[in-house]
């Protein structure tokens, strides 16, 4: 049974030659599922491995999700500039040059899981895929992990699916200044 059996995927990625450099991997294949998940040290959540058969990495079209608490990027939500490919080599894909691993050991992010979606702060802050309270029956949390705040965590959804579903166009929120 798929997890997003009543959302709209293959409408999901905005496309352009940015996304496509950058994050947007291979055709998710099983051998290569294994072994990011091996380096990673976490399973990945069904839901994320589903998005990433559609496309394997990308550009969102809605790029902003609510929160309960003011982020150093607002008031009221967090915006994410992509979502990291289950890959090695774009860029910005899990196990990248610019991926999970890079942030935790280059960044000094905390341990706590897999940094799948970057910001517009250019790595000041960053979305992941919080393990700490996850077991066998339980997804991860996504948490918001902000570097300039003393790497604070903010809750942002129970698991990746709802995050995904909960993702608005940036429209959706007032410019502030």
């Amino acid at each position: 049974m798929k997890v997003f059996g009543d959302f709209e995927l293959s409408k999901f990625w905005s496309g352009g030659d940015y996304e496509r450099d950058n994050y947007i991997g291979a055709p998710l294949q099983t051998e290569l599922l294994a072994s990011v998940e091996r380096e990673l040290g976490y399973q990945l959540p069904k839901s994320y491995i589903e998005l990433m058969s559609v496309q394997n990495g990308g550009i969102p079209n809605n790029t902003c999700h609510k929160t309960a608490t003011e982020t150093s990027w607002a008031d009221d939500h967090i915006a994410i500039t992509g979502i990291s490919a289950i890959d090695r080599t774009p860029v910005y894909s899990l196990c990248g040059e610019l991926g999970s691993r890079f942030m935790i050991e280059e960044w000094g992010y905390p341990p706590i899981g897999v940094y799948f979606a970057d910001c517009p702060s250019a790595g000041h802050d960053m979305l992941c895929l919080d393990y700490r309270n996850a077991d066998d029956r339980k997804e991860p949390n996504v948490v918001h992990v902000d570097q300039d705040s003393d790497f604070k965590i903010t809750f942002i959804a129970p698991n990746f699916e709802l995050f995904v579903r909960g993702l608005s166009h940036k429209d959706t929120f007032p410019f502030e200044d």
